[in-house]
């Protein structure tokens, strides 16, 4: 894996799949025109290869070249 990748840190929600988990990530930012900080939340399929994340962990995981037709996300640690 490559260092300059950015990591996402997320909450595995479900680890039904051969391989994959869905990740839900969840960022804050502030909105430009009401200056409110504003929470949205993006479910990612990820990449495991050796499925050891189960649903409730924290994981961290990256980008990087597409796996299938929703997958490119790739798992990097499981935090806890």
């Amino acid at each position: 894996m490559e260092t300059n990748k950015k990591m996402y840190v997320g909450v595995v929600v479900s680890d039904k799949m051969e391989k994959t988990v869905v990740v839900a990530y969840q960022r804050a930012f502030k909105h430009e025109k009401f200056q409110k900080i504003v929470k949205t939340v993006k479910k990612y399929k990820v990449h495991d290869e050796d499925s050891r994340a189960k649903a409730g962990d924290t994981v961290e995981f990256y980008e990087g070249a597409p796996k299938s037709k929703t997958k490119y996300m790739y798992l990097h640690r499981i935090v806890s």
